[in-house]
């Protein structure tokens, strides 16, 4: 697999040859798997096959690797998320219900760790810290996909545009949903459970508002 094909696995990194990107695919896979705190800078290169001086020759330190490995994360997880969305069917709702099909399938392989950059973000105090950056502009990514999705979604269901924003923050919400569950209960099915919240909601935004009765205007005598 070349770093041009998408990734059937969003887990997966392709391995190179340069020593930079053997100290990504290490930094990547250690933090997943156990955190950034628990993680040396040692571990990171002898698992990486180089030697120390070309981590300091490529990267400043342990965090801008980090930064960096996240930011090739996210590029690989987003083209496998979008390739797996929109393999799921033409219509947009469709495609809205499928997003949880595919993170099933992600749920349910061995080395699933939950978000990368959900759990990096939680380690890392401050909001200027260039891993949380990393983190916040992956799910604002993200978002950006859903909020697209939306916005074809309430055109084919021909409701109100300005129904697709709030849609898709909430949409937001039950993918980062059932990806915090999935990790906490080792169920990859919490996915289907969002689906079905995720019906719902497409459900009651095609659903017609219900017509208000005027006030009787009756007496008794």
């Amino acid at each position: 697999m070349t770093h041009e094909t998408i990734p059937t696995d969003p887990n997966y990194a392709a391995q190179s040859g340069t020593a930079r990107e053997r100290l990504l695919d290490a930094a990547e896979a250690l933090i997943y798997a156990g955190g950034i705190h628990a993680t040396g800078v040692d571990a990171i290169v002898r698992q990486s096959g180089t030697a120390r001086k070309s981590f300091y020759t490529h990267f400043e330190s342990k965090d801008a690797l980090i930064a960096a490995a996240l930011e090739r994360r996210d590029e690989r997880w987003m083209n496998w998320f979008i390739a797996g969305t929109q393999r799921r069917g033409k219509g947009a709702r469709r495609r809205l219900l499928g997003m949880f099909d595919v993170l099933r399938e992600w749920f349910a392989s061995a080395d699933f760790h939950g978000c990368a950059f959900l759990n990096a973000a939680g380690e890392i105090e401050s909001a200027d810290d260039p891993i949380r950056v990393v983190a916040r502009k992956h799910k604002a990514r993200l978002l950006g996909f859903v909020r697209a999705e939306c916005v074809a979604f309430v055109v084919e269901a021909e409701i109100d545009a300005r129904r697709a924003a709030p849609l898709a923050r909430q949409w937001l919400v039950l993918l980062d949903g059932a990806i915090a569950v999935a990790l906490v209960s080792g169920e990859a099915d919490a996915a289907l459970d969002a689906r079905a919240v995720g019906k719902t909601l497409l459900d009651a935004a095609v659903k017609p508002a219900a017509t208000k009765r005027p006030p009787s205007r009756r007496t008794t005598t």
